[in-house]
């Protein structure tokens, strides 16, 4: 199972489009308080639309909360300040999928900290960065592809008489 931490997030749309990826990925959801919305607030409900029931969700007070509960735990940061690609990351099962708040990112000390463990989408130079749920997405998929897509079906009912 992945863990997709959101640190900060402020868009409730990006939330609920993130935990619908999280709801057909079997992956956990983590959210890291202070919030820019109330998870039971519309708009958030109808990103996700009737997924919340198969979100797995769990909320943080802080940083220093989930580290408490989650000593040392295998932690990938999604960062586009990063040194290196994603895709030269070594995903490995449970592990935790770290992103920013919408409009900075992750803190500068949580990176330098855990400078090795920080990875980046590949992009132009110029672009400031994707959007918050679509990154999740990209990540999160290499994640499971190296993983070998547990517990997910790769064919659809067109595969029937291939």
């Amino acid at each position: 199972m992945l863990n997709i931490v959101l640190v900060e997030p402020e868009i409730p749309q990006n939330c609920g489009n993130i935990a619908r990826t999280c709801a057909a990925t079997r992956s956990r959801l983590h959210l890291i308080r202070p919030l820019g919305f109330d998870i039971s607030e519309k708009a958030v409900r109808r990103a996700g639309l009737d997924y919340w029931p198969m979100v797995d969700l769990r909320v943080y007070d802080g940083l220093e909360q989930f580290f408490t509960e989650h000593p040392a735990p295998d932690l990938w940061l999604a960062t586009t300040k990063a040194p290196r690609s994603y895709d030269q990351a070594q995903f490995r099962d449970g592990c935790y999928l770290f992103f920013g708040k919408e409009t900075a990112g992750l803190p500068l000390g949580f990176r330098e900290e855990y400078r090795e463990r920080c990875i980046r989408i590949p992009m132009r130079p110029d672009a400031r960065s994707l959007n918050l749920a679509n990154s999740v997405a990209v990540v999160a998929y290499e994640a499971l592809r190296q993983l070998g897509f547990p517990g997910l079906s790769g064919q659809g009912e067109m595969a029937e008489g291939l």
